[in-house]
């Protein structure tokens, strides 16, 4: 059975740092991309970042990372700012297949 479960959100104030982890199991993790995603409140889910490329208003401030031999993808994100606010999804992608974690809550105050 497949499961992807994030961790590591919560409040933090404008300006801090928060590290979201993604812990997988039941499929070949290190055959699949691992991509964050956030929706926040009253908008569409969108990309955040992949491995290789993030989207420009996280740039600089957001890295996407992995560790296969954990089986466990990571979102480090500084210099957080209340527009970042959302819950934040795990995903990964291989092919047609694609599965989903539950989501984590990230709040930054200003």
């Amino acid at each position: 059975q497949v499961h992807l479960v994030e961790s590591g959100g919560g409040l933090v104030q404008s300006g801090g740092s928060l590290r979201l982890s993604c812990a997988t199991s039941g499929f070949a993790f290190s055959s699949y991309a691992m991509i964050w995603y956030r929706q926040a409140p009253g908008k569409e889910r969108e990309l955040v970042c992949t491995i290789r490329s993030c989207k420009d208003s996280v740039k600089g401030r957001f890295t996407a990372s992995r560790d296969n031999a954990k089986n466990t993808a990571y979102l480090q994100m500084n210099s957080l700012r209340p527009d970042d606010t959302g819950v934040y999804y795990c995903s990964a992608a291989w092919g047609t297949a694609r599965y989903w974690g539950q989501g984590t809550q990230v709040t930054v105050s200003s």
